[in-house]
């Protein structure tokens, strides 16, 4: 079962969150995981994958244009179907509380759904997720940091643990539907 992760990163901050998204997933024994920033994904590794897991930092509610862009190309497989079946779940990152993060993930679980894709959020099991996620896949707020020079301010353990729950759930249901 092969499992891709595909994230847009400016500051490290989603990165490390899709980090822990493969980290998740990974644990699962039947699982192979590609990590890919937008930068390095080819759409066509898309073809041979049971799930796809994308996600970036949110710009004013909506998703960034690295990622946007690397989206926008999934025209032909959307003509041919080759997407139908295959698990989908997203993932966003905000620099504030409030600053739009469920619907940074509706307008990233939108193509999916548009692509025919079986849409897997984290349900309120998850004990993190009760007290800082969201059922619609993994959101979380990475403060903007004091000054240009300071280190960043990167997920927190709890923040990372959400990440890893949507990567484990992702390949279960994967492995189910395979």
């Amino acid at each position: 079962m092969k499992i891709f992760v595909v994230y847009d990163s400016e500051s490290g901050h989603t990165e490390a969150l899709a980090r822990s998204i493969a980290e998740g997933a990974a644990a699962h024994p039947e699982a192979e995981v590609l990590l890919r920033h937008v930068n390095e994904a080819q759409i066509s590794e898309l073809e041979n994958v049971d799930a796809i897991i994308w996600g970036c930092p949110g710009h004013f509610g909506t998703i960034s244009s690295g990622l946007k862009s690397w989206i926008d190309k999934l025209g032909y497989m959307w003509a041919k179907g080759e997407l139908i079946g295959k698990v989908g779940a997203a993932f966003c990152t905000t620099a504030t509380v409030h600053g739009g993060i469920e619907m940074t993930l509706w307008n990233l679980i939108t193509p999916m759904l548009h692509n025919g894709m079986i849409i897997v959020g984290l349900p309120s099991n998850v004990p993190e997720n009760v007290l800082y996620g969201s059922y619609y896949g993994v959101g979380i707020t990475c403060p903007v940091e004091a000054s240009k020079d300071a280190p960043p301010n990167l997920p927190t353990e709890s923040d990372l643990a959400l990440g890893r729950a949507l990567g484990k759930r992702v390949a279960d249901i994967a492995q189910k539907l395979a």
